[in-house]
């Protein structure tokens, strides 16, 4: 930025004023990185001649040859923390030494340039100046990792920019890591490599895929990198011919391709995909998940969050809410925030680009429809196409892992003598399975399906099946069962909400209320060792696979009826996958793959100063 002095003080008191740093207030402590400001369009693409693939021009980006390529004041590497690689920079501002990192690339002229870097400390900021050009972005991310991103288009005279991280007056010491200057290198040479040929993969197991390629050619002489990308995520830089994808899920098809980059930056065109499976694994600590619903769509008590804000503790981001234009239309709509209601929303070109870099740490983006307010009644197969044309919209607009089906309310139900669990006949029921069907096959194995259904539509089958024999129960009850069983194949994961519930018979026979940990080993224990629908033995809902199940819980008091505190989940995880600890409920078997815990919500837990978040993704990760 190069303020002076006064100037600076006075951004930084500005800078106070909407973001205060201390702990004591979690929402506005959590508020996490702000919106970039750039200078030209943030498209990504050339705004002028240049024809080249766009690549990492960043000379020793993750810093893992030290300083080199950089020059730096008050500035080292460390070996930890680490977002990539094996070494960070870390800045120590001093009086009025803001610790800044830079380095100077060429660039080309009139073209577009996206930068970006992984960040963690109380102020750091991120920004490229040069003729024309002054591009930055900052953020508090605090002790978690965040990506700061900008862009900028150089001008016609442009050669040149210098990219830059740094601190702040007064600040404490911040790290960066993974800098990306995502765009085409200057000089002379504008002939990308050969397109790398014979990519395989093998070499599977539960969490790993194994990837490699013949070596590729350039005119220069000399091949600078390769660029791996799985399932069309931002890619990783790798130097040899191989490349080791870890952190996947058990049994699970991922698609990979890669392309070759020269010292220039010039890039070749990527090979076509090519995909592999992980072995199946038998669950654990390894693929233990978190699941979270992001407030997208609206705001409430509990304040936004921006997608590059969301915590890594979660696996499943669930994109809240795809709603219907009419209850019975099937025309699903995904809406963001507006600015009048959620006044630090991001630009829809940072919302995605979150999106891709969250899908390229490994997490799992998907559009939630439904919720409180989101009826769905797909009662004609025309509706139910419409869905699955609409749904789909949504999915290829922001490049999303799949769907979370969280229907509510009066969206299903069965009519009077539809009882047959795997033949039902019920429109809405039939209509839903289909076009769930319809998404899995269009979508194929990387195709993620979880449920969110609420206890009254699935437990309560133990008791009240639809409107009951003699047509005087609610037919609601337990409707969602024939869907869940229809797509037990294709289903990813089933979060029940364990809250907002009324008491619901366990297989002891036993009422249990929600919010202590007795209530979630009887309703997890239904999924697992299955139930008799009205207690009928002879017409049975077949248990789940444990890796298919997960705990539905409030993240904070205020976020739903059926706060379960901290210690109270944990006795009731560890009484389901280990068998000690248990309550007054004794679960029918022991279940060590039971698969995570699932919160409403992701900004509720902000909210909360990430009490959930925080407190169980450890003890998930350290359950043996």
């Amino acid at each position: 930025m190069n303020l002076s002095k006064p100037a600076a003080a006075a951004a930084l008191a500005l800078a106070m004023a909407v973001l205060p740093l201390t702990p004591a207030h979690p929402v506005d402590a959590a508020a996490g990185i702000t919106a970039g400001i750039t200078a030209g369009p943030a498209t990504g693409t050339a705004a002028g001649p240049a024809a080249n693939i766009a690549a990492n021009i960043a000379v020793n980006p993750g810093f893992e040859s030290g300083l080199d390529g950089w020059t730096c004041s008050l500035a080292t590497t460390v070996s930890s923390p680490v977002h990539g690689g094996t070494k960070a920079l870390q800045g120590s501002p001093a009086g009025t030494d803001f610790a800044r990192c830079g380095q100077t690339v060429t660039v080309q002229p009139n073209t577009a340039y996206q930068l970006s870097a992984w960040v963690q400390g109380a102020y750091v900021f991120l920004g490229a100046t040069g003729t024309g050009v002054n591009a930055s972005t900052w953020g508090t991310p605090g002790a978690t990792w965040r990506q700061l991103t900008t862009s900028f288009t150089t001008g016609a005279s442009t050669t040149a920019v210098t990219v830059h991280v740094n601190g702040w007056y007064g600040q404490g010491p911040y790290l960066a890591d993974d800098v990306v200057l995502d765009g085409p290198g200057g000089g002379g040479d504008t002939t990308p490599p050969t397109v790398p040929g014979n990519l395989a993969v093998g070499g599977p197991t539960s969490s790993s895929l194994t990837v490699t390629w013949s070596p590729s050619t350039d005119d220069s002489g000399t091949v600078a990198r390769y660029e791996i990308s799985r399932d069309g995520a931002a890619p990783t830089q790798v130097t040899g011919t191989s490349h080791t994808a870890t952190g996947l899920n058990p049994a699970t098809t991922y698609r990979f391709k890669v392309r070759a980059c020269d010292p220039s930056g010039n890039c070749s065109p990527y090979t076509q995909e090519v995909s592999g499976t992980t072995s199946t694994g038998g669950g654990g600590p390894s693929s233990r998940v978190m699941a979270g619903y992001l407030h997208a769509s609206f705001a409430n008590g509990s304040g936004y969050v921006r997608m590059a804000d969301v915590p890594a503790e979660w696996d499943f981001v669930n994109l809240a809410f795809g709603e219907p234009t009419s209850v019975t239309s099937g025309d699903i709509r995904f809406a963001r925030c507006p600015v009048a209601e959620c006044p630090d929303v991001e630009s829809e070109a940072d919302f995605i680009a979150a999106i891709r870099a969250k899908q390229a740490a490994g997490k799992k983006v998907l559009i939630s429809i439904g919720g409180q307010n989101g009826q769905v009644q797909l009662t004609t197969t025309a509706a139910r196409d419409t869905f699955v044309a609409s749904v789909s919209a949504i999915i290829d607009r922001y490049g999303l892992d799949g769907l979370d089906v969280d229907f509510e309310g009066h969206s299903l139900y069965l009519n009077q003598g539809d009882t047959n669990l795997s033949n039902p006949t019920t429109p809405v029921v039939v209509n839903l399975i289909s076009a769930l069907k319809a998404l899995k096959a269009r979508y194929g194995a990387r195709f993620v399906l979880t449920m969110a259904p609420e206890t009254f539509f699935v437990q309560l089958g133990h008791q009240f099946y639809g409107p009951g024999p003699n047509g005087t129960a609610d037919p609601r009850s337990a409707s969602y069962l024939p869907v869940i069983h229809a797509l037990r194949d294709d289903l990813t994961l089933l979060h029940v909400q364990d809250y907002n519930s009324g008491p619901i018979m366990g297989l002891d026979g036993q009422y249990h209320t929600m919010g202590g940990h007795d209530f979630h080993v009887a309703m997890t224990d239904m999924l697992l060792a299955g139930f008799p629908i009205m207690g009928n033995a002879g017409n049975v809902f077949p248990a789940l696979r444990q890796d298919q199940v997960a705990i539905g819980l409030p993240a904070s008091p205020n976020a739903g009826n059926g706060f379960t505190t901290v210690a109270e989940v944990q006795k009731a995880f560890t009484c389901l996958t280990k068998g000690t600890g248990c309550g007054s409920y004794q679960p029918r078997g022991v279940y060590p793959n039971l698969r995570g815990l699932m919160a409403w919500s992701v900004n509720w837990d902000r909210h909360n100063g990430f009490e959930f978040s925080r407190s169980h993704r450890p003890y998930l990760d350290g359950l043996r």
